[in-house]
């Protein structure tokens, strides 16, 4: 799936004040720093299993939000999982938590922001995993089927598509 057209998030947020923007504790990590698609939202713990099995399916141009609660104990997301996200048309992924294999990730085309890294991964069938729920973090909520745009100068969260308009 081709790059779409770059948006910014500057410009979203002048043009509509009542967006949300996420405060700036993301770091970008994929290959591409420009992204945009409706919001597929997972929460996880220290395990990766569902974020995995959600990234095996087509993403038709979604942004996979990953509520990792910030555990700085392990990545959510490393190289063999962005490769997955771009085989399978994943414009996006957003962890509030960290991702591993950085130099990896940053050869993939698809945008990924997260904490930091930290190099051990997650563990497999510790702990249960609930999508499609609204996720709070990073002073933002984040609803299935809502609209996020990503850049190098942050997150900005719409109810529905404005780019355009």
């Amino acid at each position: 799936m081709p790059a779409p057209k770059a948006i910014a998030t500057t410009d979203i947020s002048d043009a509509h004040p009542d967006a949300q923007v996420a405060e700036p504790i993301f770091n970008d990590f994929g290959g591409r720093f420009s992204f945009h698609g409706p919001i597929k939202t997972l929460k996880v713990f220290e395990d990766n299993t569902q974020v995995r099995a959600l990234l095996e399916t087509k993403g038709a141009g979604q942004i996979l939000v990953v509520d990792g609660g910030g555990s700085p104990r392990c990545a959510l997301v490393g190289g063999n999982l962005g490769v997955l996200g771009v085989k399978n048309g994943w414009a996006g992924i957003v962890v509030y938590g960290y991702v591993r294999d950085s130099e990896e990730l940053s050869e993939q085309d698809i945008g990924i922001k997260a904490l930091g890294t930290h190099p051990r991964k997650s563990e497999k069938g510790l702990h249960s995993a609930v999508a499609d729920k609204a996720l709070d973090f990073g002073g933002v909520r984040f609803k299935p089927g809502a609209y996020l745009y990503a850049d190098v100068d942050g997150i900005v969260v719409t109810d529905a598509p404005v780019h355009g308009k």
